[in-house]
């Protein structure tokens, strides 16, 4: 991927998934990143034993490293668990200490950027089905 790729007038839009075979079991989170329609980077990571909900902040928190490397101007993150978009929309509370932790992790990572905004999507969108591939091939490479 090379570096400042978006230009300021753009949007990065930012597709995670994560996966836990077992919860907790065997991890691994994945993102795309996409400019337009067009997919431009992808990549995912084994994380060993976790939660699905570790594992989908994790897809937030690694995507969100990759990013600062091609924008730091607008970036959408979308994410088809409920659970972290609404917390870190402010609109759960967040009741484990260890989502906590994660929280304030991406958090962190979004400070580096001029905006970033967090949408809910459903398993169908095609690049959250790819986000999900990525997860699965991962896990399957790894166990």
């Amino acid at each position: 991927m090379r570096k400042n790729t978006i230009k300021k007038e753009d949007i990065l839009q930012i597709y995670t998934d994560g996966a836990a075979r077992g919860n907790p079991g065997p991890g691994a989170c994945a993102f795309v990143f996409v400019k337009g329609e067009t997919i431009i980077y992808r990549d995912s990571k084994y994380l060993g034993t976790v939660t699905n909900n570790k594992a989908e902040y994790n897809a937030v928190i690694e995507a969100l490293k990759r990013a600062v490397e091609c924008t730091r101007w607008n970036v959408r993150v979308y994410s088809d668990s409920a659970l972290i978009i609404n917390q870190i929309n402010g609109e759960w509370r967040i009741t484990k200490d260890h989502l906590k932790v994660l929280y304030d992790e991406v958090m962190q990572h979004k400070g580096r950027f001029d905006k970033v905004e967090f949408f809910w999507v459903g398993r169908t969108n095609r690049f959250i089905a790819e986000a999900d591939r990525l997860c699965n091939h991962n896990l399957d490479e790894n166990s």
